[in-house]
């Protein structure tokens, strides 16, 4: 159901516990990435200062706002605390909030709200060492799996899903190792080859092509940004990330507007 047959008012209200729900969800997964990567303690273990490590209370636990009041400031020992916690808070409220505010309370909603996390928390394990568990690609799999017969014509979506893993995943693999052979060094990851494939099974050929010059805008842009020199090493993911996000909410205008252009008046 759109959001639009709401009050506006209540539409906002909704949008925001949407987001606020996003920002819980950026909490925990940015923490557990962070403990699995530096296997660091349990990962439903309190939560810490980073610096004194003393036990944070409810106050120093609302997504976004503690940060904000305590002026990214532990409240024990007054130490900084890493931007990193409000940004990744912020990115999931903000997909979770624009994918409700799109969608509405539909299926839509609920299989790229998952999607999307999962994608976040890739994008923060490339961030923090470079690597990404297989296990978040599985989970991607098996997310298009539960939705598959929740659209229309499942089967064609399957096969075009399909076809486009194979192209992409082989397409990114061909071209990582011909770049490798000219610039002799790694240019392209193992995960974001895999997640190419695998994202392929969402998109299906027409959209990957829109999401992968996406990506790769973002990720010269992120080059930029960062200050990053061509022989530093760029974590490719979070540019994935943005891609898919920007794909599910323009792809298909987009490519209506451009093929329309070769329709006939």
């Amino acid at each position: 159901m759109s959001l639009k047959y709401f009050n506006p008012l209540f539409a906002a209200y909704l949008i925001f516990l949407a987001f606020f729900a996003g920002a819980c969800a950026g909490s925990f997964v940015n923490c557990a990435v962070i403990r699995l990567t530096n296997k660091s303690g349990s990962l439903f273990g309190r939560s810490r200062c980073p610096d004194c490590g003393h036990p944070l209370g409810i106050l120093d636990l609302f997504p976004v706002f503690s940060y904000i009041f305590l002026r990214g400031k532990c409240r024990y020992c007054r130490e900084k605390i890493s931007p990193r916690y409000l940004l990744a808070e912020l990115c999931f409220g903000a997909c979770w909030g624009v994918l409700f505010a799109v969608f509405g309370f539909s299926r839509l909603t609920l299989e790229y709200i998952l999607m999307m996390t999962l994608l976040c928390a890739e994008s923060l394990s490339d961030i923090e060492s470079f690597e990404v568990p297989n296990s978040l690609h599985i989970a991607l799999i098996a997310n298009f799996a539960l939705f598959l017969f929740t659209h229309d014509e499942p089967l064609k979506r399957l096969i075009w899903g399909a076809a486009a893993f194979i192209i992409f995943g082989a397409g990114m693999l061909i071209l990582s190792l011909i770049a490798d052979k000219i610039y002799k060094k790694e240019t392209l990851g193992g995960a974001d080859i895999k997640l190419f494939a695998v994202l392929g099974l969402y998109f299906g050929p027409g959209k990957m092509l829109f999401l992968l010059i996406i990506s790769c805008i973002a990720g010269l842009l992120l080059t930029f940004v960062t200050k990053k020199s061509l022989g530093s090493v760029v974590p490719f993911i979070p540019s994935i990330t943005l891609g898919a996000f920007i794909t599910v909410l323009a792809a298909d205008p987009f490519i209506e507007w451009y093929m329309g252009l070769f329709t006939p008046r």
